[in-house]
C-alpha cells in the first residue's frame, strides 16, 4: 500500500522577481476560436456540416480572424468540412482557418493535403511533453519525444512545400500538457522546433503553451509563462500562445495572468465548450476587457443570438448563471439590490461626472445593452416580495409556458398562499400550487366518450356531457377539435354566456412520451358586456384531449369564480 499523499499542492515555480503581477493589460490579445475543433469533439453530438457552417460564420461575425476548424485526418467530415470552406470560398481574406494534427506522416499528409489551395492558414501539431503522457501513455523518454517533436515539424514544413503552400500556411506547435512538464525540457524542445522551423515572424510561427489539464493555480501558469519567456530565444520570431482549460474552474483568470505574464495570443472557445469541463471561455474573457476599457476588436452586441446559434448547433444550454450570457445575469432578485439599481441609473450622469467614466451602476459591471440585453427585475416568490417571478419559474424549471394574460391570474393565486403560508416557496411547491389551481379541474362539469370525427374539411365531435352528474351526449363541428366542442356547448342551450377569447398549446418535454398542456381562456359570465376572464389549463398525452381539458378547467374555475352561473 503507498504511503504517498493522494494529492499534493503543485511544486512552485522558482521565479526571482517576477514582473507580471505589477503590469496592466492595455491592448487585446490576438484571438483564436477552437470551438469547431476542441469544442466540437467533446459534444455528446458532433456538429454536422451544416451546423459547423452556421457556427463558422457566426465566429467569422463575431471578428475572430483565427479559427481552428477541423481535425482532417479524424474523419472525412472534418476534412470535407475544410475542402468545402476553401473551394466555396466561404473563409473571407482576413481570416486564417487552422487545422490540427498529431505528429505522424500520414495523418500530417492528409491535414496539409485538405488545405490544397487556401489563400491562408494555420498548420497546427502537438507532441506531449509531460513525462505523465510521453513516458506512461506513449512510452516515450524525453529524447524520444523531443525527436517526435522536430520530426513532426519537419514533415509539416515538407507537405507545406509539396502542396506550393509556402508563405500561406503558418505553423503552430503545442508542447501538451505544458503547465505539467519540466519548464527546461519544454523550453530545449520548443528550441529545437523553431531551429527546424526556420526563420519567422510572430505571423508566421506560433507556439502554444496549454493548460492541457487544469493542475496548478493560476499565478503558476502566469509564474511558468513569464519564466518561459526570460529562458526562450526567439520571443522576437513567435507568437505566445496560450490554451487554458477549466478543470478547476479557474480557465478565465489564468488566461488573464498569463497574459500579463507575456503571452499574445488566446485560444479557446464560447461558452468555454470542450472535454471535461471545457476550454476557456472567450465570451467571458473579452467581455471582462471590454467591461475594463479594452476594446477587443470582437463583437457580442448581440449577444442573445450568439447564445440561440451555440445552443441550437451544439445541443448544450448556456446556464443561466453564466456570466454575461446566462439568462439571469442582468436580473435582480432582491429587493435592495433592485433598489440600488434603480437609483444608480437614476444618477448616471451624476456618478459618471463622480468617477469620470461613462458607466458605473450599482450590481451591474457592464451596461446590459453592450451585449444586446436589459436590466431586468424578477420578484422573489415569498410572502414579502410578491409573485413577479412566478411564470419564470413555470418556465424554465418545467416548461410551463402560460401566455401573459394568464398571469396576473397565476400571480394572485401564489400570493396568496404565500401570504397566508409565510417564508418562501421552492419550485416544487409552485408547480403544486399551479395545477391544484388550473390543470384538469373538476367540479360542475364533465366531459367523457369523446370521439373525433371529421366531415369534409371540418372536424366534428361527439361526446358525453355533465352537469352536476346528469348526462346529455352532444355533437358539433368546428374548424378543429376544440371548436367542434365548443360549437356543440354553445349549440346545446345548456351553458351561460362564454366566448373562447384565448388559446395556447405547447408540448411538455421533448422525448416520444412528452404530455402536451393547453391553457384556455374563457369570457363568461350571464352579461356579455361584463363578463370575467378565467383561464384553464389541461394536460393529456393526446393534444386534443388537452385542449378540451382547459376548456373544462377553465368552466370549472369559472363557476368557482361565481361567474358562470345558469
Amino acid at each position: 500500500m503507498s504511503t504517498y499523499p493522494k494529492y499534493r499542492y503543485p511544486e512552485p515555480v522558482r521565479i526571482e522577481n517576477r514582473r507580471w503581477p505589477d503590469r496592466v493589460i492595455s491592448k487585446p490579445p490576438v484571438w483564436a476560436s477552437v470551438d469547431l475543433r476542441d469544442g466540437n469533439q467533446a459534444l455528446p453530438e458532433p456538429m454536422s456540416p451544416e451546423h459547423k457552417l452556421e457556427y463558422f460564420n457566426m465566429l467569422v461575425r463575431i471578428g475572430f480572424k483565427e479559427i481552428e476548424v477541423a481535425f482532417p485526418s479524424a474523419s472525412a467530415d472534418d476534412f470535407n468540412f475544410v475542402r468545402m470552406l476553401i473551394e466555396q470560398n466561404l473563409i473571407p481574406d482576413d481570416v486564417r482557418i487552422s487545422v490540427l494534427t498529431q505528429a505522424r506522416r500520414h495523418l500530417i499528409d492528409r491535414t496539409i493535403e485538405s488545405l490544397r489551395g487556401v489563400k491562408q492558414a494555420i498548420a497546427h501539431c502537438y507532441v506531449p511533453t509531460s513525462d505523465l503522457h510521453g513516458r506512461f501513455v506513449f512510452g516515450h523518454n524525453r529524447d524520444e519525444v523531443r525527436q517526435m517533436a522536430i520530426d513532426g515539424t519537419r514533415m509539416v514544413r515538407e507537405a507545406i512545400e509539396r502542396e506550393g503552400l509556402t508563405g500561406r500556411v503558418a505553423y503552430e506547435f503545442s508542447p501538451e500538457e505544458f503547465t505539467d512538464s519540466d519548464l527546461d525540457f519544454v523550453v530545449d524542445l520548443s528550441c529545437a522546433v523553431k531551429e527546424t522551423w526556420g526563420p519567422s515572424t510572430p505571423e508566421s510561427f506560433i507556439l502554444n503553451l496549454p493548460a492541457t489539464v487544469e493542475r496548478r493555480p493560476p499565478n503558476q501558469y502566469a509564474d511558468m509563462i513569464e519564466l518561459f519567456c526570460r529562458k526562450y530565444p526567439y520571443l522576437a520570431e513567435t507568437a505566445l500562445s496560450i490554451h487554458a482549460h477549466n478543470d478547476q474552474g479557474c480557465a478565465v483568470a489564468a488566461s488573464e495572468l498569463a497574459l500579463l505574464a507575456g503571452a499574445t495570443r488566446v485560444e479557446g472557445t464560447i461558452f468555454g465548450h470542450g472535454e471535461r469541463t471545457g476550454n476557456l471561455d472567450l465570451a467571458v474573457l473579452a467581455l471582462n476587457f471590454e467591461s475594463r476599457g479594452i476594446s477587443t476588436g470582437l463583437r457580442f452586441d448581440n449577444l442573445p443570438e450568439i447564445v440561440r446559434i451555440v445552443e441550437r448547433n451544439s445541443g448544450i444550454e448556456v446556464h443561466p448563471r453564466h456570466p454575461y450570457a446566462g439568462d439571469l445575469v442582468f436580473t435582480a432578485f432582491s429587493g435592495s439590490h433592485q433598489d440600488a439599481i434603480r437609483k444608480g441609473l437614476e444618477h448616471r450622469a451624476e456618478i459618471s461626472d463622480f468617477f469620470q467614466q461613462g458607466w458605473k451602476v450599482p450590481y451591474l459591471h457592464l451596461d446590459p445593452a453592450d451585449v444586446g440585453r436589459q436590466y431586468e427585475k424578477l420578484i422573489r416568490i415569498n410572502s414579502q416580495s410578491g409573485k413577479g417571478g412566478v411564470v419564470y419559474v413555470l418556465e424554465k424549471e418545467f416548461g410551463i409556458f402560460p401566455p401573459k394574460t394568464m398571469h396576473p391570474e397565476i400571480g394572485q393565486v401564489v400570493q396568496k398562499f404565500v401570504d397566508e403560508a409565510g417564508g418562501e416557496i421552492d419550485s416544487k411547491v409552485l408547480r403544486e400550487i399551479f395545477y391544484r389551481n388550473f390543470v384538469n379541474i373538476e367540479g360542475r362539469y364533465r366531459m367523457d366518450d369523446y370521439h373525433r370525427a371529421s366531415v369534409g374539411d371540418r372536424s366534428g365531435a361527439d361526446f358525453c356531457w355533465f352537469i352536476d352528474g346528469e348526462k346529455y351526449d352532444l355533437s358539433g363541428q368546428g374548424n378543429g377539435p376544440l371548436s367542434a366542442v365548443v360549437h356543440a356547448l354553445k349549440g346545446s342551450g345548456l351553458m351561460p354566456f362564454f366566448k373562447l377569447e384565448d388559446f395556447s398549446e405547447r408540448s411538455l418535454g421533448k422525448d416520444a412520451d412528452a404530455r402536451a398542456m393547453a391553457f384556455v381562456g374563457l369570457r363568461c359570465g350571464n352579461d356579455p358586456d361584463h363578463s370575467a376572464l378565467v383561464y384553464g389549463a389541461g394536460e393529456h398525452s393526446n393534444i386534443d384531449r388537452a385542449a378540451i381539458a382547459a376548456l373544462v378547467s377553465a368552466m370549472n374555475r369559472a363557476v368557482a369564480k361565481g361567474v358562470f352561473v345558469k
